[in-house]
């Protein structure tokens, strides 16, 4: 499992290497253009300009995100697809009983996410690739129009400065993107390569994007059908759209309540050369962390499982349910602290109230409520 793990941890700095240097290189080209633009417009204090630039670099980074998320919906609605729920950093909104509602919600790794119900399959096939790379389009797509928009307002600094900014941008996006990479989740471009070499792997994001229908509707796992959620074999779960169903199918162990059997199914998983995602390999820590504490209360288990790394992780998601429900667990099972775990069930009812998936909470609540 070492070996393994340090084969994703090395994809994973590759990936966040590959993300600082396409970031640095637009970084880098709009400063030098911007601030050649106020040298040549003679203005001796350049502090207005600086701060100018960084509110221009947030604003561009933004409304590519934007456009990036809203590609994936408009070309997702072309292809059949229908809206679940579209974030922005931690702004969320989401259908649920044919209403629009503003949740909060914020997945480590991810700047927005655009989730869609996809159309019915048809012989093992289901339209994919503009879904998939429908974001990545969009900012190519912006990018084009702000270059334009630049190249025509020459005469007016500031709108031609911020178009070429929101060009560099865009650009920047597509390639970190389009070109496939695997990090704490896997980008666009990988998953369109990787659903076009594998039926299973089609099939497996299908079900996923049906999953998650079912749970914007309100739906617990436990509920929906069985063969959905069927664990895949050890060979395939080396295709990270078909690992995601081996990892709902230990959640819906959860669920059920069914711990020791959820607990050798994450052990198994986690043991093997597999396309667990860096994110879902932390959550299903968290469920093993729970499972322990519950069941034999082992120190030195409970220690390794809940390493650097791990405790890490859980702060950069420290207002996730399943977080929150295993970090109260540890507070008043390993601790034997009270008021730590009081604090951490107020800020769980905190989230509670703009959490996206309402059901989710009830499940994370019983098993708060579990010893």
């Amino acid at each position: 499992m070492g070996k393994d793990n340090k084969k994703k941890r090395s994809g994973t700095v590759l990936t966040n290497v590959f993300f600082v240097c396409i970031g640095g290189v637009a970084g880098l080209l709009i400063g030098r253009y911007f601030v050649v633009g106020a040298l040549r417009e003679g203005f001796v204090d350049l502090l207005p300009a600086l701060f100018l630039l960084l509110v221009g670099v947030y604003l561009a980074t933004f409304l590519q995100i934007l456009f990036h998320e809203g590609g994936h919906l408009v070309f997702g609605l072309l292809s059949g697809y229908r809206f679940s729920s579209f974030r922005i950093g931690s702004l969320m909104w989401i259908e649920q009983d044919g209403k629009m509602k503003f949740r909060r919600l914020s997945l480590a790794g991810t700047g927005g996410q655009c989730l869609m119900s996809p159309p019915p399959m048809k012989n093992s096939m289901f339209p994919y690739v503009m879904y998939n790379l429908g974001g990545v389009l969009m900012n190519l797509i912006t990018a084009s129009v702000a270059a334009g928009v630049a190249l025509l307002c020459q005469d007016m600094r500031l709108v031609n400065t911020f178009c070429v900014m929101l060009a560099l941008m865009g650009i920047a996006f597509a390639l970190m993107n389009g070109i496939p990479m695997r990090g704490a989740v896997n980008n666009d471009g990988y998953n369109a390569l990787d659903l076009g070499k594998s039926p299973q792997a089609l099939r497996a994001f299908w079900l996923q994007m049906k999953i998650n229908e079912r749970v914007a509707a309100g739906e617990r796992l436990r509920d929906m059908p069985g063969d959905w959620f069927l664990m895949p074999s050890d060979e395939d779960m080396k295709n990270s759209m078909v690992a995601v169903l081996g990892v709902f199918a230990c959640n819906r162990l959860m669920d059920e309540k069914r711990f020791e059997e959820a607990d050798r199914e994450m052990e198994r998983l986690l043991s093997l050369d597999s396309g667990i995602v860096e994110l879902h390999r932390r959550l299903l820590v968290n469920d093993q962390i729970y499972c322990e504490l519950v069941g034999a209360r082992r120190a030195e288990r409970l220690d390794a499982l809940r390493d650097k790394a791990q405790v890490k992780f859980n702060k950069s998601m420290k207002n996730f349910p399943t977080v929150l429900r295993t970090e109260y667990a540890y507070a008043l099972l390993a601790w034997h602290d009270e008021k730590k775990a009081g604090e951490i069930r107020d800020r769980f009812e905190k989230m509670a109230k703009r959490y996206p998936h309402p059901q989710e909470v009830d499940a994370e609540r019983e098993l708060m409520e579990n010893f």
